[in-house]
């Protein structure tokens, strides 16, 4: 779903990632990957999270988008994140808490579904109607989730976009899902 303005968007991968030792590394997104979202494809420029890594001072690290389970914050040091050529790469320290210790446990046996990401659109762009690139985003957190990523090969999870909608519209659609 295409969040109302302003709305954090939310996005899930499969993308690899590694326990070592106490912290959890790999990738949140990866660019150019094209991911089918309801009736349009999505993908990611290079560079999109260049601006909000360099002006968001406190960018969280989850489980499952939620905010009563952090893992590990920017603000504090126990989350880096970086782009580089592949993606948006990020490197944890896991917490010795319960919660920590539960995810470090299923990361260990490769039993988490992958990463996602939560974001708000700044810029993008529909070279066709069926085809959506997020060029700048300003990034809220990452999460490790803990089961079915949308898609297993990219930085990307379901929405979709009704064409044809009126903004109003698509707010009370966008209503109806949540």
């Amino acid at each position: 779903m295409m969040g109302a303005a302003g709305s954090v968007e939310r996005r899930a991968c499969g993308v690899e990632f590694r326990a070592a030792g106490r912290k959890l590394e790999g990738y949140a997104a990866v660019f150019g990957s094209s991911a089918r979202i309801g009736g349009f494809a999505e993908s990611i420029r290079v560079g999109a999270f260049s601006g909000t890594l360099q002006t968001n001072p406190d960018i969280l690290a989850l489980v499952d988008h939620d905010p009563a389970r952090l893992l590990a914050r920017t603000a504090s040091g126990t989350l880096r994140l970086a782009e580089d050529t592949r993606g948006l790469h990020f490197e944890l320290d896991i917490p010795d808490t319960q919660l920590g210790r539960d995810v470090l446990a299923l990361a260990e046996r490769r039993d988490l579904g992958g990463m996602s990401f939560g974001f708000r659109v700044k810029d993008e762009a529909w070279p066709a109607s069926d085809q959506r690139e997020l060029r700048a985003v300003d990034l809220v957190e990452i999460s490790v989730v803990q089961a079915f990523p949308a898609y297993a090969d990219t930085s990307i999870s379901a929405r979709a976009r009704q064409a044809g909608m009126t903004p109003a519209q698509r707010l009370r659609f966008l209503e109806t899902l949540r």
